[in-house]
């Protein structure tokens, strides 16, 4: 039996571009910088404490993980952090926010085939002014009728998107790097959720996978997703 699909939705970072990287830099380089006062793994563990603990406050992105780590610094020194470690840390925050964007394998190629038969809406979270920067530097706009980026992905978020720009999430196809993201809301709204592993996926971002969901789907590469889609559709693509 086929399905009939109308949109797709497809993640941003670590889906279109490498992301999760620059922050596994920035934390090895964070750990270097408190090398005297605590060993990298109890530090990465204060660090995670303090992301989870100010994501209702800071959200998803680069600002609040460089305001995050300064409060582990201070955590970890008692206080007694030395002005230039937090200037470093801030000097890292900017480096990240000004970084090149790195394009993931197939990507061009997958967006000029499904733009031709759907609409396709880029749905990212976190910072608004840094996710702006990054499609701009992408130069994939082009390829999208629609950008959302959001505070959060969540069933109703999901719901509202592609009822606004498809035909309801029943007739929706979200495909992404993170399982709690891009799968699991979407799932809950209704819809269909791929999985696209990349190799490194933070740890907030990491879930169990759907069992017995008829409408998941996981694919090793985002090159696959044009496949995937014509043996849902039952229709070609190119």
């Amino acid at each position: 039996m086929s399905v009939t699909l109308t949109a797709i939705g497809l993640d941003a970072d670590d889906t279109l571009w490498q992301n999760e990287k620059f922050f596994a830099l920035t934390q090895d380089h964070f750990a270097d910088m408190l090398r005297d006062h605590t060993d990298k793994e109890p530090l990465m563990a204060r660090l995670l404490a303090a992301e989870r603990r100010n994501l209702p406050h800071y959200g998803f992105g680069i600002k609040g993980f460089t305001l995050s780590m300064i409060e582990t610094a201070v955590e970890v020194t008692d206080g007694k952090v030395p002005a230039a470690v937090i200037s470093q840390i801030l000097d890292a925050g900017r480096d990240m926010l000004s970084h090149p964007i790195q394009l993931l394998p197939d990507v061009e190629r997958v967006l000029t085939i499904l733009a031709d038969a759907y609409k396709l809406i880029l749905i990212t979270k976190g910072d608004l002014l840094d996710q702006e920067r990054k499609l701009a530097q992408s130069g994939l706009r082009s390829h999208f009728d629609a950008v959302e980026i959001v505070s959060d992905k969540t069933p109703s978020v999901y719901a509202k998107i592609f009822a606004r720009h498809g035909t309801g999430p029943d007739q929706g196809l979200m495909a992404g790097n993170s399982i709690a993201s891009d799968v699991v809301p979407m799932l809950a709204a209704g819809g269909w959720g791929v999985h696209i592993p990349h190799g490194l996926t933070w740890i907030y971002e990491q879930t169990e996978t759907p069992k017995n969901e008829p409408r998941f789907g996981k694919i090793d590469r985002l090159g696959a997703l044009p496949g995937f889609i014509e043996n849902l559709t039952r229709q070609p693509l190119e």
